[in-house]
């Protein structure tokens, strides 16, 4: 497969030179999921020629919910609302609830009302689930079973059922009012005798989530128990949907995304084809507070003035200090976020996760304070300046990693997100005790030093 740039490029000689059939013939070797890179350099008109000629062969609707959601607005205003709605129709229910959003709100409700009533009654039935729960990432398609059904009438059930994609993972057995009874796996019925019942073959009682679960937490439970789909229940066991492990992927990758974004200071819509009058008003406001964060850093060292002035290569070592704090604070900071986020930490066992991250912070500090108190003494032949590094560079370790292990923790138990300007607060918080306390060491050791 040629690489996007390639690809555009011969794409818009071709849709310029008027060459439909052969690029019709080239986007026709491209993955719907590699239509992202290629579409973000096309202006609107070429946009609207290829999603014709993707609409002819039915993979218009595969790529749109391949696109990164930032490329949508620039697709859907290439598409006509009737066009629009005829991909949406296309789609299953949680990829559209998905593209739905992304549609200019002045244009959303003229596209829904050109949906058929059945699929505008589905989308309005997805949409009173919360944001980011089970109900909004789940795909109302799937196969019932009844439990006296045989091995070959349920087989032949799923060729009457035609293609459902991606939901042909599982097989449910209901009863008559759609209450979960079991799940049978599809290797499972291939693999039995055509005269056995499927209530000989289903795993009873499986493992099943409401719709009001939250997103992340079903995405735990999948990946714990290596399932390939979870079933969907309302409160008496009726099944509502499935969720399967694309689905699961999906949402494993915005949740890290998210984290990721956070530990950063960074908005989850500024992506790399966000344009860049909202990359920067998404970046600002973290800027402005970490350039606050740094002036009161500033301010603490110039509280020391004096005693840098009676011996000025103690500046030399305060981004010493304060880089190792940072990287051992962020070092910890991911580990604990990363088990907050899997469901391998809670609040209560959180106490003893801090003690160890401070054990190992000190034993960390304690041996590059060793090493940074042997090259000070090498470099300035002067042994107190090195017991100084020393001693600061053991505390701000000790403090760093206490403080990556705490903040994500407290944010937990205040209900707000684990990672949410966590690595902002753990490295303002570093990089000011780191100051304080090299230039305090130093100050009363002044004589010494001197």
């Amino acid at each position: 497969m040629a690489t996007p740039v390639v690809t555009t490029r011969i794409l818009r000689r071709l849709l310029s030179s008027g060459a439909n059939a052969r690029a019709e013939r080239l986007l026709a070797r491209i993955h719907p999921a590699d239509l992202g890179p290629l579409l973000a350099d096309l202006t609107r008109e070429e946009i609207r020629t290829v999603i014709d000629l993707l609409f002819k062969h039915r993979r218009a609707a595969t790529m749109l919910k391949e696109l990164p959601p930032e490329l949508l607005p620039q697709v859907f205003e290439a598409v006509t609302d009737q066009r629009l709605a005829e991909l949406l129709n296309r789609v299953e229910i949680d990829d559209m609830l998905e593209l739905v959003a992304g549609i200019p709100e002045e244009r959303r409700d003229a596209v829904q009302a050109l949906l058929p009533s059945d699929r505008r009654a589905e989308l309005r039935h997805a949409e009173l689930y919360p944001p980011s729960s089970a109900g909004r990432v789940m795909t109302t398609s799937y196969i019932a079973l009844d439990e006296k059904m045989t091995a070959q009438e349920a087989i032949d059930s799923i060729r009457a059922s035609g293609d459902l994609g991606e939901s042909i993972l599982y097989l449910y057995v209901t009863d008559e009012s759609r209450r979960l009874q079991g799940v049978v796996p599809i290797r499972r019925l291939v693999a039995s005798p055509p005269d056995r019942p499927c209530s000989d073959l289903m795993i009873q009682d499986p493992l099943n989530v409401q719709p009001e679960a939250d997103q992340e937490e079903v995405a735990q439970l999948v990946a714990r128990y290596d399932l390939l789909a979870i079933p969907v229940t309302d409160v008496d066991g009726t099944m509502l949907g499935v969720i399967t492990v694309d689905d699961v992927i999906d949402v494993i990758t915005e949740e890290a995304t998210e984290d990721m974004y956070h530990l950063a200071g960074l908005s989850e819509e500024d992506r790399v084809f966000t344009s860049a009058r909202v990359s920067i008003r998404k970046r600002l406001p973290w800027m402005i507070v970490n350039l606050g964060a740094t002036f009161t850093a500033a301010w603490i060292v110039g509280l020391f003035e004096r005693t840098i002035e009676q011996m000025v290569a103690l500046a030399a070592f305060l981004p010493v200090v304060a880089g190792m704090g940072g990287n051992g604070g962020i070092q910890t900071l991911t580990v604990i976020t990363r088990a907050i986020a899997l469901g391998e930490i809670e609040f209560s066992s959180g106490v003893r996760a801090v003690a160890k991250e401070l054990g190992v912070g000190l034993v960390l500090g304690a041996t590059v304070g060793v090493m940074s108190a042997v090259v000070t003494y090498l470099w300035q032949g002067n042994p107190t300046l090195g017991a100084v590094v020393f001693l600061s560079m053991v505390s701000t370790m000790a403090v760093a990693s206490f403080l990556g292990a705490a903040t994500p923790l407290i944010l937990k138990a205040l209900r707000q997100d684990p990672a949410l300007g966590a690595g902002v607060i753990v490295t303002f918080l570093t990089d000011a005790f780191g100051f304080f306390t090299f230039l305090g060491i130093a100050t009363l050791l002044m004589d010494r030093l001197l």
